[in-house]
């Protein structure tokens, strides 16, 4: 059962970086086509009306003086010395040159905003967020397992602003974004990229793309980076899951092959199963989670929790499971996995 996280929980998105598919030299040839489709149209108009255009230094309108006039009338309002004096002539000027004149400026001032102060505000926007990423969560990879984790994120309260989601299709970063949590568009398996997310300060990195390969590049380059980072990966094939573990990981997952054990496992314990959904997603009636003791719970019972059902102990490399009534007390550094109500 899963449900959708509540706008509460969402706050201003951000994007670190965003590489566009169009070059810039390619961007301002089209603008540049676009103006000088521009220009001759209004070239072309003034030469037809030229009998109707005087020009008050020699009285008469040589080709160049129409390129001039064309020149000054749509990027200024002309200077004087050339002027449309016939009805024809100031008509053309008032519904095609000037609507030309301000089409040109429009494409003056986005090409300014685009190529300069767009650019130097997203550097500065980046700056800020970065400086403000502390204990986030990278999510490497927004296919559906990615989307998954970040939605089960969200779902258990975590602050969007601390989800930073690594893609390299703009369309899943825009879906990203749709989430409210801070997206950029590239490459994990590169280290600027990791770098610009704050990787050396992140709490954890969830890696789920689709190719192993590219997983194991992004887990040994994390790795590099951050050598405490706690890092999740998922894999496809069976025989990759040692691989990562080698490159790095922590924990991997086979989305396959769980799919498969709990799928046999439905046959003859559907009940069981059930339950099982509804411990990993915080959209049911319990949620699995692990946690810190309190002081006050040093030297009680495992089973004496009162924020759930304890299951276990972490205590170092070693772990205690609930049945082992004996050695289940708890002790100062202890991590607890329980089971708890959702309100």
């Amino acid at each position: 059962m899963r449900r959708k996280h509540s706008d509460t929980h969402l706050s201003q998105s951000a994007v670190l970086q965003r590489q566009s598919k169009v070059r810039i030299g390619h961007s301002l040839l089209i603008r540049a086509l676009i103006v000088f489709g521009l220009l001759s149209i209004a070239l072309i108009g003034n030469w037809i009306h030229r009998e109707g255009i005087k020009d008050t230094h020699d009285g008469v309108m040589s080709f160049l003086d129409v390129l001039y006039f064309t020149a000054v009338t749509t990027t200024t309002v002309g200077y004087g010395d050339i002027v449309p004096v016939s009805d024809s002539a100031r008509f053309f000027d008032t519904v095609v040159v000037t609507p030309i004149r301000i089409f040109i400026w429009l494409i003056f001032l986005g090409s300014a905003y685009t190529f300069l102060l767009q650019h130097t505000w997203e550097k500065v926007r980046t700056k800020m967020i970065q400086k403000e990423l502390k204990g986030h969560t990278i999510v490497a990879g927004f296919g559906a397992g990615g989307e998954f984790a970040v939605e089960e994120l969200l779902n258990n309260g975590r602050d969007p602003s601390q989800i930073v989601v690594i893609e390299m299709d703009r369309a899943r970063v825009q879906a990203a974004l749709a989430h409210k949590v801070i997206a950029m568009e590239g490459d994990a398996t590169n280290n600027k990229v990791l770098e610009a997310a704050k990787i050396d300060t992140a709490e954890a990195l969830l890696v789920s793309t689709s190719r192993d390969d590219a997983s194991a590049l992004i887990v040994l380059s994390a790795r590099h980076l951050n050598k405490d980072i706690p890092i999740s990966v998922t894999v496809r094939a069976q025989d990759n899951e040692d691989l990562m573990y080698q490159a790095g990981a922590n924990f991997v997952i086979n989305p396959i092959g769980l799919g498969g054990q709990i799928l046999a496992r439905s046959s003859d314990s559907k009940a069981a199963v059930e339950y099982l959904k509804d411990l990993t997603t915080a959209g049911g009636t319990v949620i699995m989670r692990q946690r810190d003791i309190n002081e006050d719970e040093v030297g009680t019972p495992l089973h004496s929790l009162k924020s759930g059902f304890g299951i276990q102990i972490v205590r170092g490399e070693e772990t205690i499971g609930f049945w082992e009534v004996d050695k289940a007390v708890l002790q100062k550094g202890d991590v607890v996995v329980e089971i708890q109500p959702i309100a």
